[in-house]
């Protein structure tokens, strides 16, 4: 039987495909633009005859109609490894669960621990030797679909195909079933605008950025802001080595600049895991001997990430207290977004020969009523640490950088005191003083 009979005859519509799925199962949707939102919507049509479905999936952009469609959450319980803004409205409607997990370890969990009973995920069509592309869903793929008791693959015509390092395909003997039809372009996520505090912050960074230096960008207007800045600068040969692509790689390679020649670890190759942004990055990756995708477990591995020389990690983060704890994932104990792949990368790039691992947040925000508030804290009190004390090193604001590296408690006050907001200063300096933390000769 050649690969296009076998892909024939596992050929089926939506709805037939999802009759698999029984009451209790777990379901997965992979992640991202891997997300296969046909098989949702047909799902969603079996609401009332299923109970108890568990879905996981992970930066899912939404709508996802399984969990809209059930406020009771008694026919479907949606859950996520990082939030989106989409999942992330879910969360405040309790429509959705956060997992607790660092990125690195998705695999193992899933291998060791979890039970899929159907993983269902979207994909570019079938090569001719029967492979489907994994695309910009990699990162977490293939562990999900081995470990699946049922796998159901949904064909998105416009998913790039992006050449890997390990476990970017799958097999047609691999698959039970088939879903076809149209859909809509994928989805745009251009980077956000970086605010005055976010660009000041991308300017105390980048004269820290060597050349041949490889960088791993986290999400947001700030990472963006770093991408194009270091586009106009006299910086050469930077490596590309993160859990997340963006758009902010295509400005730097663009300029010239993202060479990868400089690498220790696959030479001339950007490695990422995940991919999302804008139509310009999916065309970039496509087919880009320049660009390969492998597994979280590998990308996010520190002793991987340790192997490049100057790696440079920058990621955004909430909060951080006068102890030197970072929340990226909460406020307060709303949930925002997760854990990702930062504590990987900051470990990494502090392992790694000249390595710098930078997390950066404004001094301050303006809450609902316009009230001015500080992001850096006395203690947390309800926030969920990201990153523990015991690992931070670059604290970042638009008032400068500390390096936290080494440094007792009453250091660290002072220098995190230094980054903080002016208005809010004395305030923090008297909580210090209260939590035996401030010497009184430290400076004002």
């Amino acid at each position: 039987m050649s690969v296009y009979d076998e892909y024939r005859s596992r050929l089926r519509s939506p709805g037939e495909a999802v009759k698999v799925i029984k009451s209790g199962d777990w379901v997965d949707y992979t992640t991202a633009l891997g997300f296969p939102v046909l098989l949702d919507a047909a799902l969603a049509e079996r609401r009332d005859e299923l109970y108890d479905v568990k879905l996981r999936g992970n930066l899912c952009f939404g709508p996802i109609r399984t969990a809209e469609c059930d406020p009771s959450r008694e026919h479907f319980i949606y859950n996520t490894w990082h939030c989106s803004a989409y999942e992330r409205s879910l969360c405040d409607r309790n429509l959705c669960n956060f997992i607790p997990m660092i990125f690195r370890n998705v695999s193992a969990y899933y291998r060791s621990f979890l039970k899929v009973n159907v993983a269902m995920m979207s994909v570019p069509p079938m090569d001719r030797h029967g492979y489907f592309n994994l695309s910009c869903a990699t990162g977490v793929a293939r562990s999900i679909l081995e470990t699946a008791d049922t796998v159901i693959l949904e064909i998105n015509e416009n998913l790039p195909k992006i050449y890997g390092i390990a476990d970017e395909s799958i097999h047609i003997s691999e698959v039970d079933f088939i879903v076809e039809g149209s859909h809509a372009p994928l989805p745009e996520f251009p980077i956000a605008e970086a605010s005055p505090a976010e660009l000041a912050i991308a300017q105390h960074i980048i004269p820290r950025i060597a050349s041949g230096s490889t960088l791993q960008l986290g999400i947001g207007g700030m990472p963006g802001a770093i991408g194009k800045m270091l586009a106009d600068s006299d910086v050469k040969d930077i490596g590309m080595h993160t859990e997340l692509c963006s758009d902010a790689y295509v400005d730097i390679y663009e300029a010239g600049m993202l060479t990868n020649k400089n690498k220790e670890l696959h030479r001339g190759k950007g490695v990422t895991g995940i991919v999302f942004g804008t139509r310009k990055l999916y065309d970039w990756v496509a087919e880009n001997p320049a660009v390969a995708v492998a597994p979280l477990e590998y990308v996010n591995c520190p002793e991987v990430i340790a192997r490049h020389g100057k790696m440079v990690s920058i990621n955004s983060a909430i909060s951080a207290d006068l102890y030197g704890q970072v929340c990226a994932e909460s406020a307060g104990t709303r949930h925002i977004s997760g854990t990702g792949g930062q504590l990987d990368f900051l470990t990494g790039a502090a392992m790694s020969r000249g390595g710098q691992a930078f997390v950066c947040l404004p001094s301050c925000r303006r809450d609902k009523s316009g009230v001015l508030r500080s992001n850096i804290l006395p203690r947390f009190g309800g926030d969920i640490v990201t990153d523990p004390r015991s690992q931070a090193y670059f604290i970042v604001t638009e008032y400068g950088i500390a390096n936290l590296a080494g440094r007792s408690t009453w250091e660290r006050a002072e220098l995190l005191v230094s980054l903080a907001h002016p208005d809010f200063r004395e305030e923090l300096i008297s909580a210090a003083d209260g939590q035996k933390i401030w010497r009184r000769s430290n400076r004002r």
